[in-house]
């Protein structure tokens, strides 16, 4: 008897909620497959992505995925050098958020932090030091940096160089990337867990959707509401 009643009241519960349950069902598929926003914990992006911010991915740049998977059912666009993805690494063990350097195929060195590819130096030449929160407080030197079609800033740390600023040469492989952060000085990417494989790619993102201050009681920073990311076009 007991059972009985938990079960016409689990069908009634179902039946009373059924247009909140298709909403979550749908919420998921569209942020698992579709679109989202990720939350950026750390300063591996400065200057381009600061902490607080809310970026916002379209995970439909590169494949339609079956939801909340990996699987890859249609391929829609190729990553390209200069990108800034999503990450889910399984060998940091985390979500990532890195720029593209190296395509599959590419020769990549760092040479005291100029970034060579294919024994082509990048070009570049000082910007402007830009206003930032969040490990953002040690002596850095900000450059452009310009490889093709390819062009952000670079922050380079003046007291806590890192050991990784000369790196290589390397091979990426077929099917893999070369990822950096910006703060090359304060990043951990490809020069620490290897070459990433596109299946690990889950979205690009070219603005930020909100951002907050933690530092100063989830403030809001206004100024950066849609911004539009460094280095990341809005169409090709």
């Amino acid at each position: 008897m007991m059972r009985l009643r938990s079960e016409l009241g689990m069908k009634t519960l179902l039946s009373e909620n059924k247009g909140l349950l298709a909403f979550i069902a749908l919420m998921v598929i569209l942020r698992s497959a579709i679109a989202d926003y990720n939350v950026v914990p750390s300063g591996s992006m400065l200057p381009t992505v600061q902490i607080g911010d809310r970026i916002l991915v379209d995970k439909l740049a590169y494949d339609l995925r079956l939801p909340l998977t990996h699987i890859s059912l249609l391929r829609l666009g190729e990553p390209q050098r200069g990108d800034i993805v999503t990450i889910d690494s399984r060998q940091a063990g985390e979500l990532l958020v890195k720029r593209i350097v190296g395509l599959p195929g590419d020769v990549v060195e760092l040479r005291d932090n100029v970034l060579f590819i294919n024994g082509q130096p990048a070009h570049y030449h000082p910007a402007s030091e830009p206003s930032e929160e969040g490990d953002g407080s040690d002596q850095a030197a900000y450059r452009d940096e310009r490889f093709g079609a390819m062009d952000h800033a670079v922050r380079l740390s003046q007291t806590h160089p890192s050991l990784h600023s000369s790196y290589g040469p390397v091979v990426v492989p077929p099917g893999h990337y070369m990822m950096l952060g910006d703060n090359r000085d304060n990043s951990m990417d490809s020069r620490y867990f290897g070459f990433f494989s596109r299946s690990e790619l889950m979205g690009r993102t070219r603005r930020v959707a909100f951002s907050l201050d933690a530092e100063r009681g989830y403030r809001p920073r206004l100024e950066r509401f849609g911004q539009l990311l460094d280095g990341a076009p809005v169409s090709r």
